[in-house]
């Protein structure tokens, strides 16, 4: 009654137009003025209400339905010449981006177009704060609604010009001066019918229809615009939905189009018409319904849906940086990751155009150039072809803010109605169930309620069971608050082996990593629920605690109730597992020097073909020398890194820089590459392979360093089912470790490995020279050993120190590889090296000194080099490992000319196995042994074969 009085008092002198409150009832202001002295009577009351109903009921129908019998029919053309667009608020939340769209309609070739267009971006959340603050009695709504009116008229400034400039303002200030009044009502009253509210909110729509339509004509296309209220009928249902009356509304599209002919149609979004007429919308997000309902009426050739994505994504792209657009879904995917929370349309978008098999398209407007997303019927066959796995699941979607309720106990078992009134229980507190899980022992029922609710459910609950729970027949009802669901979709996931058990194991993996890095386990079962007890128990290793599951027979979807701090983790482990190639490889690279740096550059130029044709993904996650480090989530750009090493790198932190590269529990494997000659370096391969990192590397101090580090460094290796290569330690870019390893392998036995092994020099980035090559190749004539050792300082062919160069160290090194590699546990000690370094002048202070003081021994290299020369033979410099005998050394040999060791020159490496198979003519191997461009080449092999043995193709 108050509410009544009100608003009959408040619309006294206004100016209320039937465009706006009742354009089919001849009624007018004065009709609805009751004197506030008079007693308001039954009929009087009565009479109000029908008053106050008739003024928000549009009935442009009217006019329909009273058109004069001469008026000549135009026949509604339906069918593929029609083409359906919808354009979101973002899209037309600017003059510039209505211009866009305008533009989009222009450029389209299709016969016949409809587009049906939301409120300028933010316009309805606008309006429906007008509503609140008028029924709130706040005065501000009068400047909000004076904001409204700003927005729309410098846009129309902006876009429109004369006569069309003029109606519309003119439009634009009638309508503006009835919300006032309207609103003026509603601030009386305090208090907005569901008719009142909808009949404001919609109002954003009519003014971005009238400015399009406007500038789609300025640009020369034949265009009306449509207030849907006149043609798109629904029936409100009781769950804040609405049903189309396909039928009625196509009546009415038949009759508007008979008055309104035009081969392009701008029509309202999200507004409707009750079969009563009067004005009510599709309820939040409804243009994309809205565009759906009008497809199926035209029977369009598809529906295009213009929004702000490039197209649905396989997750989240906010919380999955890997998601990608897919390129198809089936109606059924799209339904089901609309409904579990994705960003793809409104739920009941898909419906409509289900029924006549109608694409729709979701793209970019401001990208163009993407392709979208296609919803539609999948072809029959889609799943043949031997397609893999990721066929299956097409995406994944979550949905926050939830609570789980259980309902367990013996007496539930074998007793009929038990779960009809667990749910009636829940439906007369108007909860929104998400998700039902039921025990098949019937011992249990769970079922996923929005948070918010819970506690309403929970009483009602108890209430209702208060008996059964005093008698024992039930033991409780539990409430499991801050969970989240994730939902898996795809067709025909539940008849594929197998997606069940990679779901969980992917899960479990997280976990898996987590233990490695925390050695910790966070584990724990809430709840009692035999359904997922063996899940439980696959994911009994992962920090993600499963609470639910549920899989319905449509096989569209599996669903997992998780806690709600695990979501996002959860999402990121299963999308990785199923749209990560299992080859696909963080890495991160230490010592970024010339071979590192050689390697990144192969890595650039290699990653996209290794990733086309072979399915491996190799992502450098972090790079790190021993004073910066640069860091990605993500991977870093390798055609920049060195730009973006000095523009976002920081302070080097060995710790930080391991934890960035493993950290990202999602990508499915991790190695290290180190690219240095540092033993300290080397000390932490252990603890990388205990955590499950891999590791390649030429570094030699870990092969060679103590005995007892290396023995427990290769048993962890072999426990921990990681890889650790390190071809490049002994061969650069040659296969010595490998081939060493597969005669042992294939069951040969190794009797002696001799070989020459390159200490080799830069010259320049792109020129290499192997330093004791050098010297003996030119340790000829009558030229001195000194003269020789300082024309090769000279020229930049050795170390700073030559003595680096002539000690044999790094010959002994490679030797102690070889020989552990072939089963003997020497240390490097036991190793006898022949120094190419006087003894007297090893301890020389410096460089400078010793080479002013070899010439004093010149005359013992060069007896040595005449006593070859008198055999026929030559000098070489050579290391040796006698399996027979157990030992191993590095020397001064001498070669007859025409064995394979005195015929070497330049910068390569000779190695000669002679085995039980090979002992008449041991096998050589032979080729350029070092150098930046090989040996990076040689880390990169030992990379691809680390990805074949995680499963890339051969």
């Amino acid at each position: 009654m108050a509410f009544a009085s009100s608003i009959s008092h408040s619309l006294q002198g206004t100016a209320l137009s039937r465009d706006v409150l009742c354009p089919t009832t001849k009624i007018y202001p004065s009709q609805l003025s009751i004197p506030q002295s008079s007693p308001i009577s039954k009929k009087e009351r009565k009479l109000l209400s029908f008053h106050i109903r008739a003024s928000v009921t549009d009935g442009r129908e009217s006019s329909i339905e009273k058109q004069e019998p001469s008026v000549e029919k135009v026949p509604f053309p339906k069918g593929d010449s029609w083409s359906v667009h919808k354009f979101g608020g973002t899209c037309v939340g600017s003059s510039q981006r209505i211009r866009n769209v305008a533009q989009i309609i222009v450029d389209d070739f299709s016969e016949r177009k409809l587009v049906v267009v939301s409120a300028m971006s933010k316009v309805t959340d606008m309006m429906y704060d007008l509503i609140y603050k008028a029924q709130s009695r706040d005065d501000s709504y009068m400047a909000a609604l004076d904001s409204v009116l700003e927005k729309h008229k410098l846009t129309a400034v902006d876009l429109l010009e004369g006569d069309d400039r003029a109606i519309f303002l003119s439009r634009l200030y009638h309508d503006i001066n009835n919300l006032k009044a309207m609103l003026r009502a509603i601030y009386i009253a305090g208090h907005a019918t569901e008719s009142f509210t909808e009949f404001v909110v919609g109002h954003g729509e009519l003014w971005s229809a009238q400015m399009l339509a406007s500038l789609v004509r300025k640009n020369g296309v034949d265009c009306n615009w449509m207030d849907a209220r006149d043609v798109l009928i629904v029936n409100p249902t009781g769950s804040d939905q609405v049903d189309p009356d396909y039928l009625e509304s196509e009546k009415r599209l038949d009759n508007w189009f008979s008055q309104n002919p035009s081969k392009t149609i701008i029509a309202t979004g999200f507004i409707a018409s009750t079969p009563q007429n009067i004005p009510t919308t599709l309820k939040r997000d409804g243009s994309d319904f809205s565009a759906a309902i009008m497809g199926a009426l035209v029977k369009a050739r598809q529906v295009t849906i213009w929004t702000d994505v490039d197209g649905v994504y396989s997750a989240d792209p906010r919380k999955v940086s890997e998601a990608v657009v897919l390129k198809t879904l089936s109606y059924q995917e799209a339904w089901e990751m609309s409904y579990f929370g994705a960003n793809v349309l409104h739920p009941r978008t898909i419906i409509p155009v289900m029924r006549y098999d109608i694409p729709i398209l979701i793209r970019n407007i401001f990208n163009l150039s993407a392709p979208g997303t296609m919803i539609c019927r999948p072809p029959v066959n889609e799943f043949e072809d031997g397609q893999g796995m990721e066929s299956f699941v097409k995406g994944f979607a979550t949905i926050d803010n939830l609570a789980l309720v259980n309902v367990e106990g013996t007496g539930m078992a074998g007793v009929p109605g038990t779960a009809s009134d667990i749910f009636s229980a829940v439906k007369d507190v108007g909860a929104n169930v998400i998700m039902i899980s039921q025990a098949s022992s019937e011992h249990s029922i769970c079922f996923a309620v929005p948070e918010k609710e819970v506690d309403a459910v929970a009483k009602a609950l108890q209430s209702k069971f208060r008996q059964a729970l005093y008698a024992g027949r039930l033991s409780q009802v539990a409430v499991i608050p801050n969970c989240s669901i994730l939902a898996a979709v795809g067709l025909k996931m539940a008849s594929t082996p197998g997606v069940s058990a990679t779901l969980f194991n992917a899960l479990a993996k997280v976990g898996m990593l987590e233990l490695q890095n925390n050695s910790s386990l966070h584990f724990k079962i809430s709840g009692h629920y035999p359904l997922i007890a063996g899940v439980c128990t696959l994911g009994k290793y992962a920090n993600i605690n499963v609470r639910a599951i549920a899989q319905g027979c449509s096989e569209y979807n599996i669903t997992v109730v998780v806690k709600r701090e695990d979501c996002v983790r959860a999402l990121r482990a299963v999308h990785s597992r199923f749209y990560l190639s299992r080859t696909t490889i963080a890495m991160g690279i230490v010592g970024p020097g010339l071979i590192g740096g050689t390697l990144l550059d192969q890595l650039r130029d290699q990653a996209a073909v290794l990733k086309e044709k072979f399915n491996i993904d190799l992502r450098v996650m972090g790079i790190t020398g021993s004073r910066r480090m640069l860091l990605s989530d993500t991977g870093i750009d390798l055609s920049r890194w060195r730009e973006l090493e000095k523009e976002i790198g920081q302070v080097a932190d060995l710790g930080k820089f391991v934890q960035n590269v493993h950290g990202n529990h999602f990508i499915p494997n991790t190695v290290l590459v180190d690219c240095t000659s540092d033993s300290g370096i080397a000390s932490h391969y252990y603890d990388w392979l205990r955590r499950g990192i891999h590791v390649i590397t030429p570094n030699k101090k870990a092969n060679s360093g103590p005995l007892d580090q290396y023995l427990r460094l290769r048993a962890l290796q072999r426990q921990s089912y990681t890889h650790y290569f390190y071809e490049a330690t002994v061969g650069a870019g040659l296969p010595i470790i490998s081939t060493l390893q597969g005669l042992l392998e294939t069951g040969d036995k190794i009797l002696q490995i001799e070989g020459i092994f390159r200490l080799v020099t830069c010259i320049s980035q792109l020129t290499y020279i192997g330093t004791l090559s050098y010297i003996f190749n030119n340790f000829i004539g009558t030229q001195s050993f000194s003269e020789v050792v300082v024309e090769a300082k000279e020229a930049g062919y050795t170390e700073p120190d030559p003595r680096d160069d002539l000690s044999g160290m790094d010959v002994a090194r490679k030797v102690i590889i070889l020989a552990r590699e072939s089963g003997l546990k020497l240390e490097l000690s036991d190793i006898p090296i022949e120094s190419l370094v006087p003894e007297p002048l090893r301890v020389c202070a410096s460089a400078e000194e010793f080479l002013q003081q070899l010439s004093q021994f010149d005359q013992d290299m060069a007896n040595k080099r005449q006593d070859a020369e008198d055999a026929g033979e030559v000098l070489r410099y050579v290391g040796m490992v006698d399996v027979v005998n157990q030992r191993g050394a590095v020397k001064l040999g001498r070669y007859k000319k025409d064995h394979p060791f005195a015929q070497l020159s330049g910068s390569d490496n000779i190695i000669a196995f002679t085995t039980e198979r090979y002992k008449q003519q041991p096998l050589i191997v032979r080729g350029p042994g070092a150098g930046a461009q090989v040996t990076a080449g040689g880390i990169f092999s030992d990379i691809l074969r680390l990805a074949s043995y995680l499963g890339a193709p051969s």
